[in-house]
């Protein structure tokens, strides 16, 4: 089996054992599974190739149960929502696999913040996806003298930033014929680029990547730099202000950065607070501009420092799914 094919059909198992024949039951392409949403009272929806999908059980759909929906949240869990009190703070956790895990129901308050959510009545599984190359086309447009231009890729969310990310960590740690193997320094706040489980990543990210995993991306990056003196730092999703200021900080260090954060174009995330003066002072050689196409991972354009198109991508067959 297709170690892709595997992970994707492995998110099943965290599922309530009825949903689970009910999903098996159907011919879905495992590959090209993004999201289950679970509600209680409404149908099962997957979400495959930006293409909703309603299964059915003797023609009808099927109404997800409080019942189930208990088992699904224990299955996530372990059995024990309070071990991930921190995470779902943030409305989420992440599972064995890469697999984030959405939660919304009655949010538990504690002197002004948020402590907990309990009675769980929706839950969202965004499906994790290892693609391997999938930054093949981008990396040549990044590089220079085999060496990494400072990079941030800007997408909307689900477009496959996190995928592509990922592929160019594996890419640049281990090396070809565009960049030499550096070593990398991945901060990986929501488990989702190494999808560490007991400390051990299940993704690929190469043979000179280190990764501290679950831990804040401004001290991550401080921590990396003092511990483990990487050539390239790798951030998914940055947008506070201390993030900025530990990547600056980085800047200064000699450390390459590498960078993911939410936005629709350049123009558009050119007017965030946090970022202005990085983008008005050049301090990134390079943008790639993912859109919400037809398909994940289509690229709208790479551009230079000036905002110059560098590179616009006609999507083919074999590109990130």
């Amino acid at each position: 089996m297709n170690r892709a094919i595997g992970k994707n059909s492995q998110v099943l198992q965290i599922l309530a054992r009825e949903i689970q024949e009910l999903i098996s039951q159907e011919e879905i392409d495992m590959e090209g599974l993004q999201e289950i949403r679970l509600r209680v009272g409404s149908p099962v929806i997957l979400n495959i190739r930006g293409k909703e999908r309603i299964p059915k059980r003797n023609g009808k759909p099927h109404l997800v149960t409080k019942t189930e929906m208990r088992e699904t949240v224990d299955y996530i869990s372990s059995y024990s929502l309070y071990a991930f009190e921190e995470e779902l703070r943030q409305g989420f956790l992440t599972v064995e696999g890469g697999h984030r895990v959405g939660m919304a129901g009655k949010v538990i308050m504690d002197q002004g913040t948020i402590k907990n959510i309990q009675y769980i009545s929706s839950v969202n599984i965004r499906v994790a996806h290892e693609v391997k190359d999938c930054a093949g086309k981008v990396l040549p447009y990044l590089t220079y003298d085999q060496q990494l231009y400072h990079t941030l890729i800007i997408s909307p969310p689900g477009c496959g930033k996190t995928t592509l990310l990922r592929d160019l960590i594996r890419q640049i740690s281990d090396g070809n014929r565009w960049i030499q193997g550096e070593s990398v320094g991945v901060v990986d706040e929501r488990s989702e680029l190494g999808a560490c489980h007991l400390g051990i990543a299940q993704n690929e990210l190469g043979i000179r990547t280190d990764i501290l995993d679950g831990c804040p991306k401004a001290e991550g990056m401080l921590m990396l730099i003092r511990s483990m003196a990487p050539k390239i730092l790798a951030v998914d999703e940055i947008g506070a202000p201390e993030d900025i200021h530990a990547m600056e900080y980085a800047m200064h260090c000699g450390c390459r950065m590498l960078a993911t954060v939410h936005g629709t174009s350049m123009a558009e995330v050119q007017k965030k607070p946090v970022l202005q003066q990085l983008i008005q002072k050049k301090r990134f050689g390079r943008y790639v501009v993912l859109k919400n196409g037809i398909h994940i991972g289509e690229v709208e354009g790479i551009y230079d420092e000036r905002g110059t198109l560098l590179y616009r991508e006609q999507y083919e067959k074999g590109a990130c799914m």
